[in-house]
């Protein structure tokens, strides 16, 4: 419970206005609903003869007695007037208009609950979906995308079904409860003892079964991440399973799991299942024990006992508060099931994210000068992978990296960007370490091309523009122009309206990273981050995307990652790193002459 609490003190702020509403129509409702049955305790005692006629109006006040002697006042003046007849059937519609007006205040309460519950799920999404795009790239590198997935997906929809849709009755019942109670205590305070008893021991039996519930629900969505990790991992590898024969073998991979899943569900909901019989008999106990001593009291005719027509009601309150309270008992039950669906997500929105702003982050809107590598390291946890990098980079060069794979070429252009920090030393543009800038600001400076081209299942318009805020459509067709990919957009059925499918698959490799040159011309950063941008390409392809790369480099500082040399012999300098060391810099023509890794690496290409 306390643990619920937490969630709904974190979620349920922003709809505190629904929420007093909520509990407002739920208490006119079990009022209503209250009313209704405590009309009978007069109504039968004056129709069965046990107690006397009332022709005495006592003045209203809040107080149960008063209500009564005036409910009893209004009986008889009907009986007198209509007859004993009548007087059945004008009580009869008086409570039909009770209920009436229950029902209609328990319709209002549920309606809030929509937008209560429907909000706070929209919420948690959300705040997933936001703290994903926040956190550095590194928790994604330590975590299974599938798991990822798991999360924000089942897990969430975990807590709607769980959670979410047990609130009106957390809401609620509690209410009923309440309000049924007190009138048994008014009624007998004895008999209702009996009752206090025995909720302790129904609340530690269902407490019990609940918290095993909440470990089982853990290990159930842990195993469906495992699961939809496996898929994600076949799918995307599936050419290389059939190339391999490996039906056989991925198959046994994901039965195993899939059946390791059945048996952690299967225990999961024999235990769930288990709310509805264990509240059914705990109640029906209650039941035993209040009609043998309630009977007693009455067959006992002592002063003060109670008299049928109040057994009767009271009886009538008790059968009221039964179905809350088995309904009750189920909620937590739901309720523990999401709580352990919750945990997962909070493994998500609790991870600290180390790159963001400075407090006093200084904005840049321009870069002017030099960029600068100061004694520059860093380290995977505790593997070393750049080591003393020192490196300035002027305004309008090219810079180049080459190196065998490994050597830390890709992670050196990252810190840039600042996907990751840097443990040791300092990056400095404009004499600014980057960590003193505002980070959308660095960001802003500058455009990637990646090895891989990153499209999404969008048209080459919104690929093209992504990013850009009010791009038109000329500016998107002037950069598919620079990057030599107008053509074969203008060849498809809807030209720039088309849609390029999954990870852009209804392209060809070429077209692909023409397509995300041209997202990059469109940005029209001052600096430029190329990586490997050519070395997936065939011979034809990669002189168009060679081409289109001499466009969009053209009077920006570029830093170049490259396999194939033959793409950088114009760069203005070349760094050959080893181990995470620059240990060779200098033009092409240079690197050549003096004969050491980058000779060895060109003569390799060239023979």
């Amino acid at each position: 419970m306390k643990d619920l609490i937490h969630l709904l003190r974190r979620f349920l702020p922003p709809y505190k206005s629904k929420v007093v509403l909520n509990f407002v129509f739920n208490l006119f409702a079990a009022i209503f609903g209250a009313f209704s049955f405590g009309l009978l305790s007069p109504v039968l005692g004056i129709l069965f003869q046990t107690k006397e006629y009332v022709r005495e109006l006592m003045p209203f006040e809040f107080n149960l007695n008063v209500i009564e002697n005036n409910l009893s006042y209004f009986i008889t003046w009907i009986i007198d007037t209509y007859g004993e007849s009548s007087a059945l059937i004008y009580i009869g519609l008086f409570i039909i208009l009770m209920v009436m007006l229950k029902v209609g205040f328990t319709y209002l309460a549920s309606y809030m609950m929509i937008a209560i519950r429907n909000g706070v799920v929209r919420d948690i999404r959300s705040k997933i979906y936001r703290k994903m795009l926040s956190l550095p790239l590194g928790f994604f590198s330590d975590e299974r995308k599938g798991d990822i997935m798991a999360r924000m997906t089942g897990d969430v929809q975990e807590i709607e079904n769980s959670v979410m849709n047990s609130l009106d009755m957390l809401f609620k019942n509690p209410m009923l409860i309440l309000i049924s109670l007190s009138y048994m205590v008014y009624t007998s305070w004895s008999l209702t003892i009996f009752v206090f008893i025995m909720l302790p021991v129904a609340g530690l039996l269902i407490g019990r079964v609940g918290k095993s519930l909440k470990k089982q629900s853990r290990r159930g969505q842990n195993k469906q991440g495992e699961i939809l990790s496996i898929i994600d991992e076949d799918i995307s590898g599936l050419r290389v399973i059939k190339a391999f024969t490996a039906e056989k073998k991925a198959t046994e991979r994901f039965e195993r799991e899939n059946e390791n899943y059945r048996l952690i569900m299967n225990r999961l909901m024999s235990r769930y299942f288990l709310a509805h019989p264990m509240s059914e008999f705990l109640g029906t106990a209650v039941i035993v024990i209040v009609l043998w001593y309630g009977g007693n009291l009455i067959l006992s005719n002592e002063a003060g006992s109670l008299t049928p027509q109040q057994f009767i009601v009271y009886l009538v309150f008790f059968y009221n508060i039964i179905n809350p309270a088995k309904a009750f008992s189920t909620a937590l039950y739901s309720v523990e099931k999401g709580l352990a669906s919750m945990e997962r997500i909070d493994r998500i929105l609790s991870q600290e994210n180390t790159i963001k702003d400075k407090p006093n982050a200084i904005a840049k809107a321009a870069f002017a000068d030099s960029i600068e590598y100061r004694h520059v390291g860093f380290s995977y946890v505790s593997e070393k992978v750049l080591d003393d990098i020192n490196l300035t980079i002027k305004k309008g060069q090219t810079i180049a990296f080459v190196g065998k794979s490994g050597s830390g070429k890709t992670t050196l252009v990252d810190l840039m960007p600042r996907f990751w920090d840097v443990t040791e030393g300092g990056i400095f543009i404009d004499g600014t370490d980057i960590r003193d800038l505002k980070l959308h600001d660095l960001r802003n400076l500058m455009g990637n091309v990646n090895q891989e081209p990153i499209l999404f299942n969008e048209t080459f318009f919104n690929n093209i523009a992504f990013g850009v805020e009010g791009a038109t459509e000329e500016d998107v067709i002037n950069a598919a122009k620079i990057a030599n990919a107008h053509e074969f957009i203008m060849a498809t059925e809807n030209g720039y309206q088309t849609n390029i499918g999954d990870r852009g698959d209804k392209l060809s490799g070429g077209q692909k990273q023409r397509i995300s040159i041209a997202r990059a011309i469109l940005k029209n950063p001052p600096i430029l981050i190329l990586d490997e941008a050519t070395s997936a390409l065939d011979t034809e392809s990669e002189k168009l995307v060679q081409q289109a790369l001499e466009n969009l480099m053209k009077n920006r500082t570029s830093l170049v990652i490259a396999h194939r040399l033959s793409t950088i012999k114009n760069a203005d300098v070349i760094c050959v790193l080893l181990d995470g060391k620059i240990v060779e810099t200098g033009t092409h023509d240079e690197l050549i002459a003096r004969e050491g890794h980058y000779f060895k690496l060109h003569k390799m290409q060239v023979f």
